[in-house]
């Protein structure tokens, strides 16, 4: 797939999505204005990246040109899923340090040719200092089937672990148990639990 076959960005889209959980690979979103090309490579600090969990963000333009959000209020980002198999996900402004997004909002869009798009509002949220209680999960994966040997997760981290306890990182660790499976979407859901270190 060339440039030529992706849309144009909009201000502030996301150009390319690198998924570090596994072994890395690249999502390609839309091509930059001009002749500017998107950053490829896996170093976060080129200037035109941000970093969210296991992802990383590669923009068109400076992120420093790019607001601080406040916690719970502003949407970091927002994802429109057109139904033209295009998805259109672009930065309002980033998170503080140590910070995690949530999903805070969905609208149903009514476009011009009487067709629906579905746009998802992302917010910051400090992370959890909470310390986890005895049966219950310390992290949430979410994993979506993208192709036959690969996997797009999301992981989420609930609460602290006590003291000489850690919680599994990867959804195929000891201690990670099988959770809810959404067949139509291809997605399953696991969940972490404390171990002793």
């Amino acid at each position: 797939e060339s440039e030529e076959d992706l849309p144009q960005c909009n201000a502030r889209s996301i150009c390319n999505k690198v998924d570090m959980y596994d072994a890395p690979w690249v999502e390609r979103q839309c091509r930059c204005p001009g002749s500017r090309t998107c950053p490829l490579g896996l170093q976060t600090d080129d200037g035109y990246t941000f970093v969210e969990k296991t992802r990383q963000y590669k923009l068109c333009e400076p992120i420093k040109k790019i607001p601080k959000c406040r916690y719970f209020q502003d949407a970091t980002w927002s994802i429109t899923l057109f139904p033209n198999n295009v998805t259109d996900q672009v930065v309002h402004c980033h998170c503080p340090k140590n910070s995690i997004t949530y999903l805070n909002k969905r609208n149903i869009l009514h476009l011009p040719n009487e067709e629906l798009a579905f746009q998802y509002l992302f917010s910051c949220s400090p992370q959890t200092r909470l310390r986890c209680q005895r049966k219950e999960p310390c992290r949430l994966f979410t994993v979506r089937k993208r192709q036959e040997f690969l996997d797009e997760v999301n992981v989420s981290t609930l609460c602290q672990c006590p003291r000489a306890h850690r919680c599994p990182h990867h959804h195929s660790d000891y201690g990670v148990i099988v959770g809810k499976s959404y067949t139509e979407e291809a997605i399953k859901t696991y969940s972490g639990y404390c171990l002793p270190s």
